[in-house]
């Protein structure tokens, strides 16, 4: 029976995270939501400064701490193997809501696009950030990300098994063409109020920094593999030349 109630667990966790997701393209896009990223603002600036700091530093440090092998290692020690990356995701999920929900807009436009064009070419850029993010996922293997692969395997009574280190598809041109489908859902807006520009300043110095630990952890991980990797494909500005030719699956931290 605790098998059936991991996998339970680990599927409401994963619907959480879809359903964390869609609420995320309509607040950023400002679509059919009373409180969005760009609203009206409703307290003074530096309060809103103040909560927003806080709930994006919270993000930060939940999503970056418990990534980390060594939280893993302690952190399996009060909950199972099988469930820790659903919990992970639960927590991400939990982080992300309440930025959403406890948001202060600031008020200030740095820019809006009125004419037609602008507009379409910035929501289509929007866009495409949102299904490179869904792409990437399904390309270093989506359900293994979100926890529902180990799940799984777990209620089929079978060992979980790492995946190896690949460079599929977008991975042969640039590292973390993930974290460019989130840059482009930041930046990419036709209306960028100073809440939206702090949210986009500081969510883009986290990946930054994440990546520097992230692939720390990759390396200690899959050793020689991925460093001549990292030599030869850049970061995030894509190469048009592919410089890996093996089929390789990579697993981000």
């Amino acid at each position: 029976m605790h098998r059936v109630v991991a996998f339970v667990y680990g599927t409401l966790c994963y619907l959480l995270f879809l359903a964390t997701f869609l609420y995320g393209v309509a607040f950023l896009g400002n679509f059919g939501l009373d409180r969005t990223i760009d609203g009206a603002a409703t307290v003074t600036f530096g309060h809103a400064l103040l909560v927003n700091a806080v709930l994006l530093g919270l993000f930060a440090v939940q999503h970056s701490v418990m990534a980390r092998p060594a939280f893993k290692q302690w952190w399996t020690r009060f909950i199972p193997k099988p469930v820790e990356r659903s919990t992970y995701v639960l927590f991400s999920s939990l982080a992300l809501l309440l930025l959403f929900y406890v948001w202060e807009p600031m008020g200030g436009m740095i820019w809006d696009a009125q004419d037609p064009i602008s507009r379409g070419v910035l929501y289509s850029l929007f866009a495409g950030g949102w299904l490179l993010v869904l792409v990437t996922t399904f390309l270093i293997n989506h359900f293994d990300l979100f926890g529902m692969r180990q799940v799984w395997l777990y209620l089929q009574g079978q060992p979980y098994t790492p995946l190896k280190f690949a460079t599929p598809g977008l991975y042969r041109y640039m590292r973390h063409p993930l974290y460019v489908g989130w840059l482009l859902t930041f930046w990419a807006t036709p209306t960028m109020t100073a809440a939206h520009l702090v949210f986009s300043i500081a969510t883009t110095v986290y990946i930054l920094i994440a990546i520097q630990f992230e692939e720390r952890d990759l390396v200690t991980v899959h050793g020689s593999a991925y460093d001549e990797y990292r030599k030869q494909v850049p970061m995030l500005v894509p190469n048009l030349r592919p410089s890996i030719e093996s089929d390789l699956r990579m697993r981000s931290a």
